[in-house]
């Protein structure tokens, strides 16, 4: 009836669908022999009104490969495929362009591309107008220059919105100008949202960078480049964030939201910068992006749960951090982080989870860090349950934060620091189900070898272990 397909509803939730691979393939008096087909609706039970846009604001199917198949000799029946046309005919298929949509473009209430106006009203305004309509609808800013202040932009709407960035929009550099906490620009409150344009957010961070972060407050109330709260079902595809004042973008409470071909650029020695920071979110995707910052590539808070990372070049930065939990009471528990075919490079840390010492209980699980190359990075492996940067918490009072089944797979590259492998785990509460499998890092400085160290931890060890690992574990 049919061979090997892809099949989107229309009228979805929107979502992403990579890297999808059907090689050296046989078919024999099979109907339909390949399929892509993004209006799948049996026995009608989807929307009609919505069908024209599934395309556009459904599924997103990038990175497609058909190989020929191949003609038994014995067979009449049989099939070769010219694979250029394929290629061609899908992808015009998934970028065809959608009719029947509303087009809001802001330079038509009245933003300038000259880098000085403030277009905060002109982009507000178009929103409005998308928001109350009740067919899916792209809001515009169009390739220039735009000086932008701090905005919200909000929902619910009546129907999805694609905001599409092809300029580089300007933060103010004044921070007075900021409210405390707010961030520069948030999305909230949204479903079916989708931003995407490949444009620029800069925030223009250089003049506060070098405040004294570390020790007061003061980066904390420095607003964030871009806030997602409380959206569902949505995608942010091909933007940059640049030079954000603190973290690039920060993600609470949302549901199903995919990060897909995302670029964050900041100076290595930009404080507080982190590039993506997750916190009480369920189903988030990052896959296919580079992280370039000052601080965590993607730091993850308590309440996260079944959070991916996927083909994420991270540095530099301070590496993909679970953590640091505990800090606070009611913390919510984090389960299953899946970090898996990353690059580092010349990051501080590799992957590690932290939490803090003499801290509330709490519970973090299923953590998963598979199939990452580190290219001279410092502390490449690390669970760190004697957190306490410059010294503000108690290390005589152990971590009450409970950590089990985490596994590190297929880790190799190479290490700036001896101590490669570091596992610290607390006294009152010690890690279990910890797994260790094929670890192959080769320290490059000028003398000595790589090392481990591992403390109140039980690991499962097999295949490669270079450093040796945990083989004094207490």
């Amino acid at each position: 009836m049919n061979g090997i397909r892809v099949k989107t509803w229309p009228d979805s939730p929107a979502s992403v669908a990579t890297d999808l691979h059907f090689e050296d393939i046989i078919m024999n008096n099979v109907g339909n022999p390949i399929l892509i087909n993004q209006e799948y609706c049996p026995y009608d039970q989807c929307q009609a009104k919505y069908k024209s846009v599934s395309k556009e604001w459904g599924f997103t199917i990038v990175a497609y490969r058909f190989y020929q198949t191949k003609k038994r000799e014995k067979e009449n029946v049989g099939m070769k495929l010219n694979i250029a046309a394929i290629s061609l005919l899908l992808l015009l298929a998934s970028v065809a362009e959608v009719s029947g949509d509303t087009y809001f473009d802001v330079t038509k209430y009245g933003a300038q591309a000259d880098g000085k106006t403030d277009i905060s009203q002109a982009l507000l305004t178009a929103w409005e107008a998308a928001c109350a309509s009740p067919i899916a609808s792209r809001v515009v800013i169009p390739a220039g220059i735009y000086a932008l202040g701090q905005v919200t932009i909000e929902g619910p709407c009546k129907a999805p919105i694609n905001l599409i960035v092809k300029g580089t929009v300007r933060a103010p550099v004044d921070t007075s100008r900021f409210k405390p906490q707010a961030g520069w620009v948030a999305f909230q409150h949204l479903d079916q949202f989708t931003l995407s344009g490949y444009g620029v957010f800069d925030g223009q961070g250089q003049s506060v960078w070098r405040q004294k972060c570390s020790r007061t407050k003061y980066c904390h109330q420095l607003p964030i480049n871009l806030r997602f709260n409380f959206l569902t079902n949505s995608i942010i595809k091909d933007i940059t964030s640049k030079d954000s004042k603190q973290f690039h973008i920060n993600v609470l409470r949302c549901r199903n939201i995919t990060f897909f071909q995302v670029a964050i650029t900041a100076p290595e020695d930009s404080q507080n910068t982190d590039g993506i920071h997750i916190g009480r979110s369920r189903g988030v995707n990052i896959t296919h992006s580079t992280i370039q910052t000052g601080d965590d590539c993607v730091s993850i808070g308590d309440g996260s749960e079944q959070i991916d990372i996927t083909k994420v070049n991270c540095g530099p930065g301070h590496g993909i951090s679970v953590g640091s939990l505990g800090l606070y009471k009611n913390e919510a528990p984090v389960i299953g982080i899946r970090v898996k075919n990353c690059t580092l490079s010349d990051t501080t840390n590799g992957v590690r989870v932290k939490t803090w010492p003499s801290s509330p209980q709490g519970t973090a699980t299923e953590m998963h860090f598979h199939d990452i190359v580190m290219n001279n990075v410092s502390n490449p492996i690390i669970i760190d349950q004697e957190y306490c940067p410059h010294n503000q918490c108690n290390l005589q009072i152990p971590s009450r934060v409970k950590l089990s089944n985490i596994s590190f797979k297929n880790i190799r590259g190479t290490t700036s620091t001896e101590l490669a492998v570091n596992l610290v785990c607390s006294k009152g509460a010690p890690c279990q189900k910890v797994e260790l499998g094929n670890i192959d890092l080769k320290y490059t400085g000028p003398e000595g070898t790589a090392s481990s160290q591992c403390k109140n931890v039980e690991a499962t060890l097999w295949g490669t272990q270079q450093p040796k690992t945990c083989a004094q574990a207490a």
